[in-house]
């Protein structure tokens, strides 16, 4: 059997105009848009974490941080790095992370190398090992309603 494991992660946050702070990956992102969230919203360090627990079989966000008012506004990149220390007293060393995230707006194009390296310092991995990519849906769905955001994200473990 191996020792390999693969996780997977979603979330999704709803969206309105506003100039509220627009967190992905642990960075301010300049936006028109706001995240509504119990959290600050991060949905690509969401989808990681949850990627990375599943591939632990180590639970979920929800049982991590519950939406209670002890992890109201809670800093995602803060809780991603908590998870990090968690797998590896667990036994569990990341490979690499693959996400992507989908929306409108705001654009990543100028974000992506910055993020994979904010994630990559939280989990204390080589940014070459994060890969980041950014969708949209050609005006489908909630995120092309600009309603909403989502991210997508694997993970791939190994027991140590």
């Amino acid at each position: 059997m191996s020792n390999f494991r693969i996780g997977q992660g979603f979330d999704a946050h709803k969206i309105i105009k506003g100039t509220k702070d627009f967190v992905l990956g642990g960075i301010q992102i300049d936006s028109n848009y706001e995240v509504i969230a119990h959290s600050d919203g991060d949905i690509v360090c969401h989808a990681i974490i949850d990627a990375l627990l599943g591939a632990c079989n180590l639970g979920d966000i929800g049982e991590l941080a519950p939406s209670n008012e002890q992890n109201k506004d809670i800093s995602s990149i803060k809780l991603l790095s908590k998870v990090s220390e968690i797998i590896s007293k667990a036994g569990f060393k990341i490979i690499n992370i693959d996400f992507t995230y989908v929306g409108e707006e705001p654009r990543l194009e100028k974000y992506k190398e910055i993020i994979g390296a904010s994630l990559a310092k939280a989990l204390k991995m080589n940014p070459k090992d994060i890969s980041c990519k950014a969708t949209t849906t050609d005006g489908l769905g909630y995120e092309g309603a600009l309603e909403g955001i989502s991210a997508q994200a694997v993970a791939l473990v190994i027991k140590t």
